[in-house]
């Protein structure tokens, strides 16, 4: 029997199907996941990552981590200290913030390993396109909340699941790497879970105030 990998429950149905893969909705949280059976191996996921070709001297890589980045600095301070969580192999948001004069850690299971980070606390972190390639998400947000400090914030990007007719023709999962899907639900759900202030920002970006 599988179990949610977000809150555990035993209660989840079938969401959708695809030639690829299946998906499951969980009925308590709303998380759509893809069953264990169909995840790659950790070296086909790194393969597959090589391929990024993310460079903070690219302007359409920073216009797009802008829609995070932007509303986030407005609450910042150079007294502020931040983690960039699953930066990649080309860290952009930590030169952004260093540009404005505020310190950032780059953190990647792959190309930044440095365990050490993630004993800290910090004032914010930035999750971009992250979220939705990890496989335990319930072990990721306890990390996260145990690295958040009282009133510091946590900035998610990933595109949100609206319904199963749009996740259908959804391009965003046809990406092998991309295993859990989020909706306005599910952070829901986690904000009452962990005590924390749900923002929604944009059409995939949403903030999290730890209390």
């Amino acid at each position: 029997m599988s179990l949610c990998p977000l809150c555990h429950s035993d209660n989840l149905a079938c969401f959708h199907r695809d030639k690829h893969r299946a998906y499951e909705i969980c009925n308590q949280c709303q998380l759509v996941s893809v069953p264990d059976q169909y995840l790659l191996s950790a070296e086909a996921e790194k393969a597959f990552y090589d391929h990024h070709q993310n460079d903070s001297k690219d302007q359409g890589y920073r216009r797009f981590l802008g829609r995070t980045w932007l509303p986030l600095s407005e609450r910042l301070t150079s007294e502020h200290r931040g983690l960039d969580f699953g930066c990649g192999p080309g860290p952009t948001i930590s030169v952004m913030a260093g540009e404005a004069g505020i310190a950032m850690d780059n953190y990647d299971l792959y190309y930044f390993p440095d365990e050490q980070l993630l004993q800290q606390q910090y004032d914010f972190i930035t999750m971009t396109e992250v979220i939705e390639h990890v496989a335990d998400a319930s072990a990721l947000m306890q990390r996260l909340d145990a690295m958040m400090k009282p009133g510091s914030c946590l900035a998610v990007m990933t595109k949100r699941v609206l319904d199963e007719a749009a996740f259908a023709n959804w391009h965003y999962k046809q990406d092998q790497t991309h295993i859990r899907f989020y909706s306005t639900a599910t952070f829901e759900w986690i904000a009452k879970q962990f005590n924390w202030r749900l923002e929604v920002i944009d059409k995939d970006v949403v903030f999290f105030t730890k209390s």
